[in-house]
């Protein structure tokens, strides 16, 4: 026959729920609250992903718009820079060009003044020209 003593019986029984205090008091809550505290560091950390999106949206957006304006300003000085080099190029095509037709008038001067002088050194050996020509049909 199964002999149960009943002192054993409450005296186990005694045994296994002083266990369960203590261990709920030593080992239960002190894991239970680790691991809610480990749970609330996961969900912060979460949030501050989340808002570290956030910033780093913001932050891209900000840097997009910097960019955006120094593409502008580039654009804007690249074309100062050109309409100035055009205006500098105009300026001293201008100034060769009046420089050249000053070279030109006084050239187109001293052509004519040169043809003047031919001219009349031409006319006043004419009349030995006409000597030689009238000796010249006189031995034919």
């Amino acid at each position: 026959m199964l002999d149960i003593n009943p002192i054993l019986l409450l005296a186990t029984f005694v045994v296994f729920v002083s266990l369960i205090a203590v261990l709920n008091s030593w080992l239960y809550n002190p894991l239970l609250s680790f691991m809610q505290k480990r749970d609330d560091d996961i969900k912060k950390d979460l949030e501050k992903v989340g808002s570290n999106d956030d910033e780093i949206n913001e932050l891209n957006t900000k840097a997009e718009s910097i960019i955006m304006n120094a593409k502008l300003e580039a654009t804007a000085l690249r074309e100062k820079v050109i309409a100035d080099a055009k205006e500098l190029a105009d300026s001293k095509l201008e100034s060769k060009r009046a420089e050249l037709a000053a070279e030109y008038l006084e050239f187109e001067q001293s052509l004519a003044k040169s043809k003047d002088e031919l001219t009349s050194d031409l006319m006043s050996q004419v009349p030995v020209f006409k000597e030689a020509v009238k000796a010249k049909f006189s031995q034919i």
